[in-house]
């Protein structure tokens, strides 16, 4: 069984690979958040073990992303952060169990193997398509007609959200929670700056439009004419 430990206080992370190794685990052992998000995402683990305080990239950071681009490798948070506030943001940023330090080895094998036990989800598709627009969701990489599209973040995160819901209407309200997190509507123009600039990058110089406003509901993108 091979596990992925992204943790980066030395004492503990000794403390685990030596415990896992005395068990036959085969554990792989990184302490920083970017390095341990490229092996997730290239590698083949059973388990993963993340903590949330990590230099590079914090263990949100790793998961979301993770989750984001389809890695379903089953994960636990092990970290310092015990509150219950900490614990449901774990959860629900794709943790599938969420443990607090200071430890218990005997437990923490007990989770992991309560984990691997669990039967695979079906892994969603990395690659996303609408007509001759892909993004590439592991590699943060968006094309058209093979020509490579430059997109911030956010905008990234925007595009995405309309790609998994393409041919559906997406609202203003719906783009706002799953976006940008936000629960209340600003009374800004923050979706409709972000959704221009979109727009030009996406859809300028195109021969056909992908991206359409629906005038008092939202936005929809849609590869058939």
């Amino acid at each position: 069984m091979r596990i992925l430990l992204i943790e980066d206080e030395a004492e503990v992370a000794s403390y685990i690979l030596n415990g896992l190794a005395e068990l036959g685990y085969v554990v792989e052992h990184v302490a920083d958040g970017r390095e341990g998000l490229i092996l997730a995402t290239r590698g083949s683990y059973d388990a993963l073990v993340i903590d949330l305080m990590l230099p590079g990239l914090a263990g949100l950071g790793v998961l979301r992303t993770l989750r984001g681009a389809g890695v379903k490798t089953p994960t636990l948070i092990l970290t310092a952060r015990a509150s219950v506030p900490d614990r449901v943001e774990g959860l629900n940023a794709g943790a599938d169990d969420y443990m607090t330090k200071p430890f218990a080895f005997s437990e923490l094998f007990a989770r992991l193997n309560a984990l691997t036990r669990r039967p695979p989800l079906v892994a969603r598709e990395t690659i996303l398509k609408v007509a001759d627009l892909e993004m590439d969701l592991v590699e943060r990489r968006v094309t058209r007609g093979g020509k490579k599209i430059d997109l911030l973040p956010r905008e990234f995160e925007l595009l995405r959200y309309l790609m998994q819901n393409a041919e559906r209407i997406v609202t203003r309200t719906m783009v706002l929670e799953h976006v940008w997190e936000f629960h209340f509507d600003p009374r800004s123009k923050i979706i409709e700056t972000h959704m221009s600039r979109v727009r030009a990058k996406i859809d300028k110089g195109a021969e056909r439009q992908l991206i359409h406003t629906i005038r008092g509901y939202g936005y929809v993108i849609r590869g058939h004419p």
